[in-house]
């Protein structure tokens, strides 16, 4: 599966765990939905696309732990004008970040 952020940054997915372009663990999929390490709301998947919706963001999972993997070098994608806002996943230096990198 591609999936892509809003703005249109590329993610890794594998398995039910979704990882950004450099590889550090942005969270799991249950159903429509990606839930962070600490059960926390990511974002909610609408078609190839992981949007962060504050109606959705009351939903909290079971934290799991899960090991980051290596980068990709995917493009970005152009961004999206669907209902949502850029979720917040984390950046290289592990730091959580809504700005691409």
């Amino acid at each position: 599966m591609d999936l892509y952020t809003k703005n249109g940054r590329p993610l890794q997915v594998s398995g039910d765990d979704v990882y950004s372009r450099s590889g550090k663990i942005v969270g799991r999929v249950r159903g429509e939905r990606v839930f962070g390490t600490d059960g926390r709301y990511v974002g909610t998947i609408v078609g190839d696309r992981l949007v962060y919706r504050s109606t959705d963001s009351a939903v909290i999972s079971s934290p799991f732990s899960a090991a980051n993997r290596a980068g990709s070098a995917h493009a970005n994608r152009a961004g999206s004008a669907m209902w949502g806002d850029e979720p917040n996943i984390p950046d290289k230096t592990g730091d959580r970040r809504d700005v691409p990198f």
